[in-house]
């Protein structure tokens, strides 16, 4: 075990990421009941809806639950207030200062996690007296940062560069990722693309399947210029990329976007239309099972690479 599972109490080194339209309750109870650290994704959800599925996994389970709530929303301090309400005390924080809601977490007794796409992030992070980080590569689906640091370069100069633990993120979906990973020093791995293709995930099968079915090159980050996301290739994709070879404008490329396209590709199944926030390492995912399944096959598989290089944590 790792001091971060200990302090967790966590049962394996893993953690589900809270993504939007797909980390509901169910998935994110499903993954705490299999050890990991469940979370629920509250980027989609009004605080009334965050509040229903916490109240579903917390029914569902006694572990570890966190709550991630993405900063650039102006609902993320109602959804705080929700969550520190029905007693969650483990916070994902993305996409905005740490400064902005750390303190207020942490008197309201509350372990928090904030997610970075470089070094010197988590070192602000660390000085705003976060406890630990995500350092997540931009092989990751979803809203990305804009240096494109990959895992292996950025896992490792983030480790050197703070003291507070470092969960390593981007382009991990097996237990030789997990292995890779801890290897660099992380002490846990987050986990989005691989827990979207289970049986628990919100997911619309039609997104699912599609996840079966990509190859190593069907997914881009797109739209640098204004939120950052990797996405899977689709009609949606060829319109922003004709866009940008055309250099539009940030206001050309939002109405593109317009409204509900991620609810509509990953909640909804529209392939065509939607937008699929999906990760890189989608190509080597090709089964859907249950989430007990899968972290029990990811921990196999990483005691497997661990038994050939003594030098792993034993977890």
């Amino acid at each position: 075990m790792t001091p971060l599972c200990t302090q967790l109490k966590l049962s394996t080194p893993i953690v589900q990421a809270g993504m939007v339209w797909v980390s509901g309750g169910k998935l994110a109870a499903a993954a705490a009941n299999a050890g990991a650290l469940g979370t629920i994704g509250a980027g989609s959800m009004k605080p009334d809806l965050l509040a229903q599925h916490i109240q579903k996994a917390q029914g569902l389970t006694k572990n570890s639950l966190a709550v991630n709530v993405p900063l650039l929303y102006d609902k993320a301090e109602e959804q705080i207030d929700t969550a520190l309400r029905l007693g969650i005390r483990i916070f994902i924080t993305s996409a905005g200062s740490p400064k902005i809601f750390t303190k207020k977490l942490k008197d309201a007794g509350a372990f928090v996690i904030h997610v970075v796409a470089t070094p010197d992030l988590a070192k602000k992070c660390e000085a705003a007296g976060v406890d630990a980080v995500v350092a997540e590569g931009f092989e990751a689906g979803g809203h990305n940062g804009r240096d494109e640091l990959t895992t292996f370069a950025l896992i490792p100069q983030v480790v050197d560069a703070v003291r507070i633990p470092v969960i390593a993120a981007g382009g991990i979906a097996d237990g030789r990722g997990i292995a890779a990973a801890l290897a660099l020093g992380a002490q846990a791995v987050q986990l989005g693309t691989r827990f979207v293709a289970t049986q628990e995930s919100s997911a619309h099968d039609n997104f699912k399947q599609a996840i079966l079915r990509a190859q190593a090159t069907d997914t881009m980050l797109m739209m640098k210029r204004t939120v950052p996301v990797r996405l899977m290739k689709n009609a949606f994709y060829e319109e922003l990329k004709a866009a940008e070879e055309v250099c539009a404008d940030k206001e050309q490329l939002l109405q593109i976007l317009g409204h509900g396209r991620a609810r509509a590709g990953m909640l909804e199944g529209d392939l065509s239309a939607g937008e699929l926030e999906i990760g890189q390492i989608a190509g080597l995912v090709r089964d859907i099972p249950t989430v007990e399944a899968l972290v029990a096959r990811l921990m196999e598989e990483y005691r497997t690479v661990s038994r050939a290089f003594p030098v792993f944590p034993k977890v």
